[in-house]
C-alpha cells in the first residue's frame, strides 16, 4: 500500500502483490492519472461539468468521483489494485473522504 497526494487530492491505493519489478503501481502513472482528472475538474464551473451538472458537487461526491476515475484508469495495472481512500479538501482544515 502506498499513498498519493496531488494538489488538495490524496488516494490511498492498495493491492495484494508486487509486479515483476517489485511495484504495486508505478507513481509516475498514478500521477498522470490523478492530474488527468484534476484537469478536468480544475477552474471549472463545476455545475456544468459531467456528472456534476445532475449530481450535487460537494467534497463527498467529488471524492467518489475521483475515486471512480482513478479505479477505471488503474483496471489495467499490471497487477490488481484497489483505492481503499480517496479524500478531498476543501480548505486546509476541512476535508472530506470517500471508502467504498
Amino acid at each position: 500500500m502506498f499513498e498519493v497526494s496531488v494538489e488538495q487530492v490524496f488516494a490511498v491505493i492498495e493491492g495484494e502483490q508486487l509486479d515483476g519489478t517489485g511495484l504495486l503501481v508505478d507513481f509516475i502513472d498514478v500521477k498522470h492519472l490523478m492530474g488527468s482528472v484534476i484537469a478536468r475538474l480544475d477552474h471549472q464551473f463545476l455545475n456544468e461539468v459531467t456528472p456534476f451538472d445532475v449530481k450535487n458537487p460537494s467534497a463527498e461526491n467529488i471524492a467518489e468521483y475521483f475515486y471512480e476515475q482513478l479505479s477505471t484508469g488503474l483496471a489495467a495495472t499490471p497487477v490488481p489494485v484497489r483505492i481503499r481512500e480517496v479524500k478531498i479538501w476543501e480548505t486546509d482544515i476541512q476535508s472530506a473522504t470517500y471508502r467504498p
